[in-house]
């Protein structure tokens, strides 16, 4: 009888550190994306931002002796065409696209915010920014981006501004659509009628209901803005050559590839790496934010 209550009772407490447990870790495993894109990206936004620290030697520094040698204890990446150190330029490559992404998906998520919800909400401004936007979406954005680098000076302001402007009709039309949908809400129905103004109504009421997805989308878009900018530069329209950019990398190396690999190998390692993380850590968002999935079990 005793081993009876005491086998119940060990189950009542193994049953009880099991409940606590799930409610411990439950979102952890239901969401493994988002945990998984958020770990990479956090190692490469680290190793970018700890380049002047991490690195092995000047990214600017030639040797002409040290040409095109393969991994070693002095150069861990191993050397390029002319003698300049892999890994330090690697790491140094990941500050600009760092800076690129972040900069392109905050300024194409407020264009877009301000725009879509114009749209959306003021009724006369509708057609001519859609047109706009239209028109925008008919020319494909590396080549949009190619354009206004063709006849702009090549400068990391310059790159971000020519990757954003392709990329702002996606989000005006995500925040039109929503627009559209939320200004029949009874709540913004009722802020109308009681004589708020419509920048407090979109402030308060409209903005806070479309948090989740700009989210998402921005995520998107910066794993686009890496992409595009690694393409501009590899075409050699993008940051000046000079500058250690991923694109830039691979440019250089591709001419070597036959007997240096590793110039193009590591830094296509890392951008692919970085794009990746970014892409799950959009997906995670996705699953986390939608209250349909959220219910799911």
């Amino acid at each position: 009888m005793s081993t009876v209550l005491y086998s119940d009772s060990r189950a009542l407490v193994e049953d009880e550190v099991q409940v606590v447990r799930p409610k411990r870790f439950r979102w952890v495993r239901k969401h493994p994306t988002l945990l998984i894109g958020t770990l990479l990206l956090l190692v490469v936004a680290a190793l970018s931002v700890a380049a002047p620290w991490l690195a092995t030697h000047d990214p600017q520094d030639i040797d002409p002796l040290a040409r095109m040698q393969g991994a070693s204890a002095d150069h861990f990446f191993g050397t390029d065409a002319m003698g300049r150190d892999v890994f330090s330029r690697a790491l140094w490559g990941g500050r600009i696209s760092m800076i690129v992404a972040i900069s392109v998906a905050l300024m194409t998520t407020v264009l877009g915010v301000l725009l879509g919800m114009m749209a959306g909400f003021v009724r006369w401004a509708d057609g001519f920014i859609m047109r706009v936007m239209d028109g925008l979406m008919a020319i494909p954005g590396i080549l949009l981006a190619i354009a206004l680098m063709a006849v702009t000076k090549g400068s990391l302001l310059t790159v971000i501004v020519a990757i954003t402007i392709p990329e702002v009709p996606r989000v005006v039309r995500l925040v039109r659509s929503l627009s559209l949908t939320l200004r029949e809400q009874l709540y913004v129905e009722a802020a109308h009628s009681v004589g708020t103004r419509l920048p407090v109504i979109l402030w308060r009421h409209v903005l806070p209901n479309m948090l989740a997805p700009l989210i998402v989308q921005a995520t998107f878009i910066a794993a686009s803005a890496v992409l595009i900018e690694a393409s501009l530069s590899f075409l050699g329209v993008g940051i000046p050559a000079q500058t250690p950019t991923w694109g830039n990398m691979m440019a250089e190396g591709r001419n070597f590839v036959a007997v240096a690999f590793h110039i193009i190998l590591y830094p296509g390692i890392l951008l692919a790496t970085t794009v990746l993380a970014i892409n799950l850590l959009g997906d995670g968002l996705r699953d986390a934010l939608d209250p349909r999935l959220s219910r799911q079990l």
